[in-house]
């Protein structure tokens, strides 16, 4: 069982005071925060790409990089990299590079992306949308498999016996499929034998179990050992030392962006209510006391199989020191309890 924490980097005006972080500052804030993941022994850090100006990290690469060489162990991927809009070689290249400076912690979790700002930025019609999405996974693929290769696509030039350099540490260098919880998606991931990742965000986890059947059933009818494929949740939350204070300082940010989010996209009104059920045990909002996420993590485990999970954390803008504090609680007390009870489970199965 692996835990960790995601972010994308957020800079929305504090709910209270309406001051918004700078993005060069919140940036030096997440390089902070995955260093801090990596001293109290956390597995994973992510760091999600997006285009616009309340989110900070359009290249997580880069800030995955600058905290690569001040870190030992925590593993580093993106959370997701828009694949559709970005060129497969040149992603190839740049998580090489975080992978030799972290001498071999990084990972690629490719994803359509459920924000589309980088479409029109980067020149891409949102007609081939997930046409988009399958050529340069092909590619992205290729690249990975083989130094030398040739391409001949629609979207993107062709590339005639051509080396892409440098190469990973890691001989493949792990890619992973982002899924929002479509069929087609978990079925790709295990068709193709790569590890599956999960935007649990809302409703019941347990929701999601079906599909991670699916995923199973789709890798080993491909041939795949499905026993070596993990599958990961990116699940909002907060942990501070008591359950009262973690809502109470969770609720206004995370408010601010479901609703701020809510009018673009036609949902409805986020208010304390529908944030207190989402905390509730079966809801899919990891929010409170130690005990009480360490608890929720097993349960997630223990009914939707889920091997890697990851705290998404802040999603609207938040003290800094508060959102240090979560993750050192996430590291130091929540982790082990985890991983102790999940290690018990595991070998009373056998």
């Amino acid at each position: 069982m692996e835990i960790g924490i995601s972010t994308f980097v957020e800079t929305t005006p504090d709910p209270k005071t309406g001051q918004v972080v700078s993005h060069s500052q919140r940036i030096r804030e997440v390089v902070e925060e995955i260093v801090l993941a990596d001293q109290v022994g956390l597995d994973v850090f992510g760091v999600g790409e997006h285009h616009r100006n309340d989110f900070a990290a359009s290249s997580p690469a880069v800030i995955l990089a600058a905290a690569a060489s001040k870190t030992k162990r925590i593993r580093l991927t993106s959370a997701v990299t828009v694949l559709s809009s970005a060129d497969p070689v040149r992603v190839f290249q740049d998580f090489s590079t975080v992978d030799a400076i972290s001498n071999g912690r990084a990972e690629i979790m490719a994803g359509r992306g459920s924000f589309i700002e980088s479409f029109p930025l980067f020149g891409y019609d949102l007609k081939d949308y997930n046409e988009l999405f399958e050529e340069k996974l092909q590619l992205l693929l290729k690249i990975r498999a083989s130094e030398i290769i040739s391409w001949e696509g629609k979207h993107r030039p062709s590339i005639d016996n051509l080396g892409v350099y440098p190469r990973p540490v890691q001989e493949p260098l792990p890619v992973w499929i982002g899924s929002g919880g479509n069929s087609e998606s978990v079925i790709r991931a295990g068709i193709l034998g790569l590890p599956l990742v999960l935007a649990i965000i809302g409703g019941s986890p347990q929701q999601f179990e079906p599909l991670v059947r699916l995923y199973k059933r789709a890798a080993q009818q491909a041939g795949h050992d499905v026993s070596k494929l993990p599958v990961a949740s990116h699940s909002h939350g907060f942990i501070a030392e008591t359950t009262e204070v973690a809502a109470d300082k969770f609720f206004p940010s995370t408010q601010y962006v479901m609703n701020k989010l809510g009018r673009e996209r036609g949902w409805g009104h986020y208010d304390r209510s529908s944030f207190d059920h989402a905390r509730s045990f079966e809801g899919a909002l990891y929010v409170g006391d130690i005990d009480t996420v360490a608890k929720k993590i097993i349960h997630l485990r223990k009914t939707v199989g889920i091997t890697r999970f990851m705290l998404h954390v802040p999603v609207g803008s938040m003290p800094h020191e508060d959102v240090m504090n979560a993750i050192n609680l996430l590291g130091k007390e929540v982790a082990p309890i985890v991983k102790e009870e999940i290690s018990k489970w595991e070998a009373e199965k056998l």
